[in-house]
């Protein structure tokens, strides 16, 4: 004999729903946390002649501290262009603040 169908669709219809509703109150709450970058890391060399530059990785990386965190600036090819970045964001703290 095989299975009723009216009987087995709402038993398996019941059985979904009661693992869809313990899967969704176990997921986990994700809630924004900004981005703060850390002071340059040891394995930086910095860069002599340049106040904020420093050579990571085969690139220029400037670290500016803004308030109590520092700020990262994306890799350069150049010091003097992430120097101009350290600078940039200097004079936007100065504004805001």
């Amino acid at each position: 004999m095989g299975y009723d169908s009216r009987f087995c669709f709402p038993l398996c219809l019941v059985n979904l729903l009661v693992m869809k509703t313990l899967r969704q109150q176990n997921r986990p709450v994700i809630s924004y946390v900004p981005r703060v970058e850390p002071a340059p890391p040891e394995h930086a060399v910095k860069m002599d002649g340049f106040r904020d530059v420093w050579l990571l990785r085969g690139k220029y990386v400037a670290f500016v501290l803004m308030g109590e965190h520092f700020r990262r600036s994306p890799a350069f090819s150049v010091p003097e262009a992430a120097q101009r970045w350290a600078m940039q964001m200097r004079q936007e703290g100065e504004i805001t603040s």
